[in-house]
């Protein structure tokens, strides 16, 4: 008995002695390189620790738009996230590698496995199977590792992998830095956030000893003092579940600044999340709850 509450009490140590770190994925460029430095300024003058960018068709364009952004000094520059399954790990390598020095070593990589069949046949590949899609993941995950340890100067970022299922779980705690939850993190079994729990679950035990050199994150979709207040309805489009279904996700924060704050202190305790990604309509309310946490 005695061994199991240490166990627990390791754990715990392990998991809470990450500070809070704080993102904001920005959509678009706008129109001129002042417009995007001017909000990329924005992002840091309201307290995130790190700019963000997808990589969606009709989106920001990521590296030239990270390269951009190294205007703005302090900031760290992430890719949130890229569609590992139409990149080669050779020119995906060789874009990691000049960005980063670009932006004097900001630059944090974050990599899916790809979920939107259209982008698949833009690009002229098949979308295949999850399995399939999972071992591109995993071969650009190595092959850029590889590729980045070969340069004299070895400019390698930090490699989140974001998912919720099992195996890309596994494979993220075998050989991310930064694992992410998407939204769909909170489906499954029981409430969501006991599927949350269970997915750090299988993170943990995946990575062993690994676990305390992760640093977990949360995509945050919504934040806001009432559901009222929070658009969803690009959630509720992609999901098929009406605003009152999502406002119970993990990455749907609703209440005061301080009730979020306590939210996300608790997942700090009990899941081990001290990074938190939000989406650019949000980055102003969520911004009220970053003092709180520091």
């Amino acid at each position: 008995m005695r061994i199991a509450w240490v166990l627990v009490f390791f754990r715990k140590v392990v998991m809470n002695a990450r500070s809070f770190r704080f993102g904001v994925s920005l959509l678009n460029v706008g129109s001129s390189r002042s417009a995007w430095r001017a909000r990329v300024q924005e992002v840091a003058d309201l307290g995130y620790d790190v700019m963000q960018v997808p990589d969606h068709f009709g989106a920001v364009a990521p590296f030239p738009a990270l390269v951009a952004a190294a205007d703005v000094p302090g900031i760290r520059l992430g890719t949130y996230v890229l569609n590992a399954g139409v990149l080669s790990p050779a020119y995906l390598a060789r874009d990691v590698a000049d960005t980063y020095r670009l932006t004097d070593g900001r630059l944090e990589l974050g990599l899916g496995a790809g979920y939107v069949p259209e982008e698949f046949a833009a690009a002229g590949l098949p979308f295949g199977t999850p399995g399939s899609r999972l071992r591109k993941l995993e071969e650009v995950v190595t092959g850029v590792r590889e590729l980045l340890a070969a340069e004299a100067d070895s400019p390698q970022p930090p490699i989140m992998v974001a998912g919720a299922g099992d195996r890309i779980l596994a494979l993220a705690a075998r050989s991310a830095d930064i694992i992410s939850f998407p939204i769909t993190a909170g489906f499954g079994e029981g409430t969501p956030e006991q599927a949350l729990s269970a997915r750090v679950e299988r993170v943990r035990e995946a990575a062993g000893e690994r676990i305390g050199d992760i640093e977990l994150n949360l995509f945050v979709a919504g934040a806001g003092n009432r559901l009222a207040d929070i658009d969803l309805s690009v959630i509720t489009a992609a999901t098929g579940m009406p605003p009152e279904q999502l406002a119970e996700l993990p990455g749907v924060l609703v209440g005061s600044p301080r009730q979020i704050a306590d939210t996300l202190l608790r997942y700090r305790e009990e899941f081990g999340i001290s990074y938190v990604s939000v989406l650019e309509p949000h980055m102003r309310v969520f911004a009220e709850v970053i003092p709180l946490l520091r």
